[in-house]
């Protein structure tokens, strides 16, 4: 019975130490706690107040800017949807400029350069393409895609091949996949790596047979296939 209660006293003098050192600590470090907690707060409140009274109004107004430009895009008024209508509307280059960190002007810089491309200036295309960060599981591949024709175009064939397979591989579906390995397998024509386009084509075949440009695959396969004896 002693035992037990030397162990029951020595353990509540143990704890009664740990209480102690910890409350010693505390008075001791006091001023570092309230800092820490103070900075944790004023921390807290700065990202709240720039999500809210910043980053989101901002995002508003670039969503707003964005819908006039989709609209000149969407009629293939390049010019316009590039570069503003000098009354309402700022263009997707002023939507960059203004909101280039938002999500809306993230989006502006594929339409950008998607304009750019189509009005022939693809070097700028291909800088505003590369400069769009992409999320979206949609049209990431096909700005990837896009990359890609901007380089074959430039001269840059190999580059172009790896964007081509890149996309390819990041949509793998039968609309976007086959529309790039098939532009790859005719860039390694070009390049005379008949080997490497009979092996586009055929993943084509084997893995996206359903797709619309599965339905005269065999024809390129045939062809590369000759010219790679």
């Amino acid at each position: 019975m002693a035992n037990k209660e030397n162990k029951n006293t020595g353990k509540e003098l143990e704890v009664g130490e740990i209480v102690s050192r910890s409350e010693q600590f505390i008075e001791k470090n006091q001023k570092n706690i309230i800092y820490g907690v103070l900075a944790i707060i004023v921390i807290t409140v700065a990202i709240l107040g720039y999500k809210h009274g910043y980053a989101m109004p901002r995002e508003k107004k670039a969503q707003a800017a964005m819908f006039k430009g989709e609209q000149y895009f969407a009629k293939d008024s390049c010019a316009l949807a590039l570069n503003g209508n000098g009354a309402d509307y700022i263009g997707f280059e002023g939507i960059i400029d203004k909101y280039g960190n938002t999500k809306a002007g993230n989006l502006a810089k594929a339409y950008a350069g998607i304009c750019y491309y189509k009005m022939g200036d693809t070097q700028k295309a291909l800088e505003l393409l590369k400069s769009f960060s992409p999320k979206d599981q949609m049209i990431s591949p096909a700005i990837t895609g896009l990359i890609g024709d901007c380089y074959v175009a430039l001269g840059n064939v190999k580059e172009g091949i790896n964007y081509f397979k890149k996309a390819a591989k990041e949509a793998d579906n039968n609309v976007i996949s086959p529309t790039y390995l098939k532009k790859a397998g005719r860039a390694y024509e070009s390049l005379g790596q008949y080997k490497d386009a009979v092996e586009a084509y055929t993943t084509i075949k084997d893995k996206y047979y359903t797709s619309m440009d599965a339905a005269d695959i065999d024809k390129y396969i045939v062809r590369a296939s000759a010219m790679n004896k």
